[in-house]
């Protein structure tokens, strides 16, 4: 509860930094602050309790994920600085939307009570419409804002009209409250029809097949930097706020009094299937870098997908799989920012030669790309093995084996932008080191392959 109290704050003092006219200071003063959120919600890991009438619920799954979002932000925060290098007046309103943004995500994962739920995603999600559409001569960005807008605010309908008949079918809003009243046999059919209608609203916001048509042209047209922020902190938020629903709701246990238990996991096994499918067989034919990690990402959402099927034991894996995959992310997308910087375009011909004219840059968008695809030693490998390893003891080796297969196949597209860094002739020598950028990338690459290393320190978390 006080890692929320303290984000909204620093929000608030973001904003005043514009009042006061202290726009050079603003990243450096965001970055401790949220160093200090960190460690203020490292102090309640461990602590479990509930606030202001079991609105916020803290508990390990709340405070881990916690950490692991300010840490994104933390990051996305600090490439700001060069990204936004040409518009200084707007950087502090940029700035406090991603902070507001985090606040959003931390309700998300902590709610207790599903107004308080419902709360946190229209915060993250309108920071979002602005951030998309916040190239305003762009018409792109344009274009990516109305069409971000249209498609979350009928996600955001549908989980509403299901939070809605949840309530009709179990008379509160209380997750505890609807978690002991569904462990009784007979429960009103408007309860799993609700739960549906959440889970597909949820699907519209993870970008996973069929809910995912929004987001090739949402995250091509966007600025890079909220492409980056979309890509990594809002996917992960959507995918544990998800897990928590399942998980908090009890729909596992109450779908199985209903006979209905089946019916769900195969549904979660076939977009799961379908998203990892259709994501990397759209990569494969991209030409252009951010459309590319779209599919990616839609790809990685299906992979995600499986630890529903495993909600009791499964926290673990998934904490680590986005911490695996969010930190790949921040690193490809720290190169792009430098690369496709004065660029009207983020094609593949822009990392012509990478190799040859900035080897360390180069390196860390190789290895970014290697751990999305699952090559040791990096932690994306080790995710999809712990992964793969959790859904074949749950009985669903045909899943397993059509990721193992989507995974081979994600190589092709990966290993097309590697070689378009080290086999093509560059086009031009690109000049400077924007310390941040540089910093940025070293540190999220060498996280990754930390983890990788030592798997057990994110594991071992929510057990």
């Amino acid at each position: 509860m006080n890692t929320l109290i303290a984000i909204t704050g620093l929000g608030i003092f973001c904003l005043l930094f514009e009042i006061l006219n202290l726009r050079k200071a603003i990243v450096p003063f965001t970055i401790v602050g949220l160093l200090g959120v960190l460690a203020l919600n490292f102090y309640e890991f461990g602590s479990t309790g509930s606030y202001y009438n079991n609105m916020i619920e803290v508990s390990k799954f709340s405070t881990a994920f916690s950490s692991l979002f300010i840490v994104l932000t933390i990051f996305l925060v600090a490439l700001s600085h060069n990204f936004y290098e040409n518009h200084q007046t707007k950087i502090s309103d940029f700035i406090a939307i991603k902070v507001f943004l985090l606040a959003g995500g931390v309700a998300m994962v902590s709610f207790g009570n599903l107004a308080m739920f419902f709360l946190g995603i229209e915060i993250l999600s309108i920071a979002l419409y602005i951030l998309a559409a916040s190239d305003r001569l762009n018409l792109k960005s344009n274009e990516a804002g109305m069409k971000y807008f249209l498609m979350g605010s009928f996600a955001s309908g549908i989980i509403l009209f299901g939070i809605c008949l949840i309530y009709g079918a179990m008379g509160s809003f209380d997750v505890v409250e609807i978690h002991e009243s569904s462990l009784s046999a007979e429960l009103p059919i408007w309860f799993p029809i609700g739960m549906v209608l959440v889970v597909i609203g949820m699907l519209f916001k993870v970008a996973a097949v069929p809910f995912h048509f929004w987001a090739p042209d949402v995250y091509e047209g966007s600025p890079a930097l909220t492409t980056a922020l979309m890509s990594t902190l809002a996917k992960v938020i959507a995918i544990a706020t998800l897990y928590k629903l399942v998980s908090a709701l009890n729909l596992i246990p109450s779908l199985e009094n209903q006979d209905l238990l089946g019916t769900f996991e195969i549904i979660v096994v076939i977009v799961s299937m379908a998203s990892m499918t259709v994501g990397n067989i759209m990569a494969l034919r991209q030409v252009n870098v951010k459309r590319m990690l779209a599919f990616s990402g839609i790809s990685h959402a299906g992979f995600m997908l499986m630890t529903l099927l495993s909600v009791a034991t499964s926290a673990g894996v998934l904490l680590y799989y986005t911490a695996a995959y969010a930190l790949a992310g921040i690193a490809a997308f720290s190169v792009i920012l430098y690369v496709c910087k004065n660029q009207d375009n983020e094609d593949i011909t822009n990392f012509h030669g990478l190799g040859k004219t900035n080897p360390l840059l180069a390196a860390i968008l190789t290895g970014s790309l290697l751990s999305m695809a699952g090559i040791p030693i990096f932690s994306g490998f080790f995710a999809k093995l712990f992964l793969f390893n959790q859904t074949i003891q749950g009985g669903y080796i045909a899943l397993v084996i059509v990721a193992v297969i989507n995974s081979i196949i994600s190589v092709g597209y990966y290993f097309k932008l590697i070689l378009a860094m080290y086999s093509k002739e560059p086009n031009e020598v690109r000049t400077g080191k924007p310390f941040l950028i540089y910093a940025v990338a070293i540190i999220s690459i060498v996280l990754n392959i930390a983890l990788g290393l030592f798997p057990s320190l994110v594991l071992d978390l929510l057990k």
